[in-house]
């Protein structure tokens, strides 16, 4: 008599956290992959191997999964901060910006989804998200030029946010267009900010008072 096997597909118990990240991680493939309106609920129980009872338990509805994975994928930040290398001979600003575009290219279909978080329409939350994203990113940009955040002025703040924008859509230009070279944006993104606080800053404090 022959013996027949059949495949038995085992649940796997994982604690909250544990399961909490495995469907973040499954939500943020997906969502790196296609637009928020072409993501159905169902799609995600099913990239992550759950019930959509669970997913619901978990976070609430596709919105709140959808925030949930912007606020992860903005832990990238938008512009550089790590630790220097002074044998390098490169500025600090300059060595942060190297390694910036080396955790953005490794982490590029993350990266692309996070700037262009928006796909559902104008949401003061995620509105919310990004921009505290880039006001830390702010700080992060002018401690690797040497100001102290705490007490940089409004023009200081302004043209670094408008410079992080700038940078946003560099490496749009570099990783998805690519109408720049890898060479070409990190030459863009390592003077660009410098000479702006060096020739432009001073106008802007002038150009107050008229």
């Amino acid at each position: 008599m022959a013996v027949r096997q059949q495949a038995v597909r085992k649940r796997v118990r994982l604690d909250y956290d544990d399961r909490r990240a495995q469907i973040l991680g499954a939500a943020r493939r997906l969502f790196c992959q296609r637009p928020y309106s072409e993501v159905s609920m169902a799609d995600l129980a099913e990239a992550a191997g759950v019930a959509r009872g669970l997913l619901h338990h978990y976070f609430g509805s596709k919105r709140d999964l959808y925030l949930a994975v912007v606020r992860q994928l903005v832990s990238i930040p938008t512009m550089p901060l790590p630790e220097p290398d002074p044998a390098s001979g490169d500025s600090v600003w300059e060595q942060n910006v190297d390694t910036w575009m080396a955790l953005v290219e490794a982490n590029k279909d993350m990266w692309i989804m996070a700037i262009g978080a928006g796909g559902i329409g104008r949401d003061a939350e995620l509105e919310q998200i990004l921009d505290e994203a880039r006001e830390l990113t702010a700080a992060r940009c002018l401690e690797a030029l040497g100001i102290d955040p705490a007490t940089a002025d409004d023009e200081s703040r302004a043209l670094v946010r408008a410079y992080g924008g700038m940078a946003e859509e560099v490496t749009q230009e570099w990783l998805v267009r690519g109408r720049l070279t890898r060479d070409q944006a990190r030459a863009l993104l390592r003077r660009a900010l410098p000479l702006l606080i060096d020739q432009l800053l001073p106008t802007l404090r002038a150009a107050r008072g008229t």
